[in-house]
């Protein structure tokens, strides 16, 4: 759940401050989708239908720990809380909705962005000991809920502008001798293709395939195959069932395949860029089709070939150093990085979203020691490389700019520190909503948090 932090303190450019050396260093909140905390659940809060559990508590403190801030006191991480709970009250009450397409791309992002940072589907599933449908059926209403909050934040403080001498003003209300020291920065860009899966290896797995379907017309069982065998985690737990689909929704050769199945039918081995599959159609649901499949990929240790993608990247680097192609056009047409393709090849931290990220120990260690034989503006040879989906591939990465360390400025930081006025802003404008909106809602806190003050406002007494 996104949570908007406002860390109480009496003085207020010591807020301020910390809020500067927070946002430079790249930390923000991100929710998990499954909280391994051991303390005993039960209801601390109401704001009207909606409820916090001791568990929420502990889930932020957690999440502000694991990425090295000092988390706030109960009260203050409480009242975030009961702020989200509150947008969602008064949404509800103003009849303020999200679409559930919006809802559904979000969720597609957040599990891309999850697959990604656990390097693969596989392991992902294999972490939380669930599916990829069942984790995003948890994450579902997660998602809806901060959507909506969005949307109300958005409403509340989505006409808040800020001026250069707010900007100005604010920087020069940081004590010279507090200003935080902003460590090395840079941009990379990558181009990534995948290595080729050789005829060996695609001879295997559609061998072992062929053998399975005449198994399976001999009278074995589809699902006890897909249990064994099939390499989609996800779907072999349930007998390599997808359920029901829309037009558009698999990659067009499963799809082909699947629709051109009778009922019950069998396909021959189908290749797709997630490997070889087996496919049965279930049924049909007016436009829908329901199927189930085994799906085998290749050994990208011993199976795949990096000869092709080598040469390939080899060309396109001359090309990029002898100034006939741009590498962000290069990126855009070539790069099998579906990720960052879109941006010319331009690496995004998943920590703040945006291109730049600290040279560090906190970045990938192959890139980092990569980038430290490196100068800036050089494209690197062709590089072995893994992507987050696990198959084996090459990549060419441009170091496109660096920001040296130093000690924050207005010139060098201007944007950074913009955002920060404008975030305080937008809280301050948030605070003073809540405060004239609480109201119009029910609140409720435990005898345990009766002493907490949200916003100075002290809660109907407790049930």
């Amino acid at each position: 759940m996104k949570v908007i932090n406002k860390l109480k303190t009496n003085n207020r450019a010591g807020f301020l401050k910390a809020s500067l050396f927070l946002l430079f260093l790249g930390v923000q909140i991100i929710s998990q989708a499954q909280t391994k905390s051991q303390v005993l659940d039960k209801i601390i809060a109401r704001v009207d239908n909606h409820y916090i559990l001791k568990s929420e508590l502990e889930e932020l403190r957690i999440n502000y720990e694991s990425n090295g801030q000092k988390s706030p006191d109960q009260c203050q991480l409480l009242e975030s809380l009961i702020i989200n709970k509150m947008l969602l009250a008064k949404a509800e009450i103003d009849s303020v909705t999200v679409d559930d397409g919006e809802v559904e791309a979000e969720m597609s992002n957040r599990m891309k962005f999850m697959m990604q940072r656990f390097g693969s589907e596989k392991n992902l599933v294999e972490a939380y000991g669930k599916s990829i449908d069942a984790l995003k059926n948890e994450l579902r209403q997660q998602m809806k809920d901060q959507l909506t909050t969005q949307t109300m934040q958005q409403t509340i403080a989505g006409n808040v502008t800020i001026t250069p001498n707010e900007v100005k003003k604010f920087f020069n209300s940081i004590p010279k001798d507090s200003l935080p020291f902003i460590p090395a920065e840079v941009v990379v860009g990558h181009i990534v293709r995948t290595a080729t899966v050789t005829q060996e290896q695609k001879d295997k797995l559609r061998n072992q395939l062929i053998d399975f379907r005449k198994r399976i017309l001999n009278g074995e069982d589809f699902a006890t195959f897909a249990q064994i065998y099939s390499e989609d985690v996800e779907s072999a737990k349930v007998g390599g069932d997808l359920g029901f689909a829309g037009r558009g929704m698999m990659v067009p050769e499963y799809e082909g395949a699947a629709l051109a199945l009778q009922p019950n039918e069998i396909s021959e081995p189908v290749e797709s860029k997630f490997g070889y599959h087996l496919i049965q159609l279930l049924g049909t649901r007016g436009a829908e089709y329901h199927t189930r499949h085994i799906l085998l990929r290749p050994d990208y240790n011993k199976g795949t070939d990096v000869t092709e993608a080598t040469r390939f990247l080899d060309s396109l680097r001359t090309q990029i150093v002898s100034d006939t192609l741009q590498f962000s056009i290069a990126a855009k047409d070539n790069s099998q990085d579906e990720i960052s393709s879109e941006s010319g090849g331009i690496l995004t931290n998943p920590e703040t979203g945006t291109n730049t990220m600290p040279l560090d120990v906190t970045m990938d260690p192959a890139l980092y020691f990569v980038l430290d034989t490196m100068q800036v503006g050089e494209i690197s040879s062709p590089l072995q490389y893994r992507t987050s989906d696990g198959a084996t591939a090459m990549r060419i990465i441009w170091y496109k700019s660096k920001i040296e360390s130093h000690t924050a400025n207005l010139e060098d930081d201007y944007e950074k520190i913009s955002q920060i006025v404008l975030a305080n802003k937008k809280n301050t404008a948030l605070e003073e909503w809540f405060i004239k909106a609480q109201g119009d809602v029910y609140i409720s806190l435990e005898p345990e948090f009766q002493n907490c003050k949200i916003f100075g406002i002290v809660p109907t007494d407790s049930q």
